[in-house]
């Protein structure tokens, strides 16, 4: 397994959904082909991590088996991994045997949308294999005492399962969950107070490609929504998040670069 030794600098992962059904891109990559040759396209546009996901998170969405989200992602991540061996290949699932098979099969983390809440056990594959884990902020309800106070502990307890795991402190990530059990409203207010999350003291990934909160400020349709996940990515990473979930990759690793250099990550001395 590669170590995930980070220098902070904004690092850009690319969305390759492999589903009929997600929001934005559903059904594009379903072939291994088409898959392969959008991963390498976002690698050459600056991804430095694929997300290969088999399970559509839109509201909505229709659940499949565990042997159904293997059948989908499996054959992808091993022609990824043999097509970009040196990118960072992670498996957007919450099942314990799914993360398991995938790292078998190629990949280097895990994106847990659950928060390790799920399946409790997806952290011990994080620690048993020595790889990052991205724990998302989830919920089942909507109910909020204190909306931003709730999230962090929501982050809290996920942060507590992967260490009861022994995941060390380093390969934990945190994702806030913009667009998830949230109001459009409470989306922007995780965003504008993202710098608590990440005074957590973890790294930060910020997922607000293409989400409808976004439509609604811009009133666009999902494949129009480039200009408002940029304007929320420099604002999360002038804030302190280090890694964004895009579709749109190299347009965004543009200003991810450039808002690198503009807070002092960069030094522009040495370019």
């Amino acid at each position: 397994m590669k170590k995930w030794k980070r220098d902070h600098l904004g690092m850009v992962m690319g969305i390759l959904n492999v589903t009929p059904d997600s929001f934005s891109d559903g059904g594009k990559y379903m072939q291994v082909e088409e898959a392969v040759a959008r991963a390498v396209q976002m690698a050459k546009d600056g991804a430095g991590i694929i997300d290969v996901g088999g399970i559509s998170t839109r509201p909505g969405f229709s659940e499949v088996t565990p042997e159904e989200e293997l059948a989908r992602i499996m054959p992808v991540i091993k022609a990824v991994r043999n097509a970009l061996p040196d990118i960072w290949i992670s498996v957007d699932t919450w099942r314990v045997e799914v993360a398991e098979q995938a790292v078998l099969a190629g990949a280097d983390m895990i994106n847990d949308q659950w928060g390790a809440k799920k399946e409790p056990k997806i952290a011990e594959v994080a620690a048993k294999f020595d790889i990052p884990i991205c724990l998302m902020h989830n919920r089942e309800n909507t109910h909020y005492e204190d909306f931003l106070e709730d999230v962090k502990n929501d982050l809290l307890e996920s942060v507590a399962i992967a260490k009861a795991a022994a995941v060390p402190d380093e390969h934990i990530i945190l994702d806030p969950g913009f667009g998830f059990v949230k109001t459009p409203a409470q989306n922007l207010e995780v965003l504008r107070r993202i710098d608590e999350i990440v005074a957590l003291g973890y790294e930060v990934l910020l997922g607000t490609s293409r989400k409808s909160t976004i439509g609604l400020v811009l009133g666009t349709t999902p494949l129009d929504r480039m200009e408002g996940t940029g304007a929320t990515t420099v604002y999360g990473f002038a804030k302190g998040c280090t890694i964004t979930r895009v579709h749109d990759v190299l347009p965004i690793a543009r200003m991810v670069r450039m808002t690198d250099a503009i807070t002092g990550k960069l030094d522009i001395t040495k370019l």
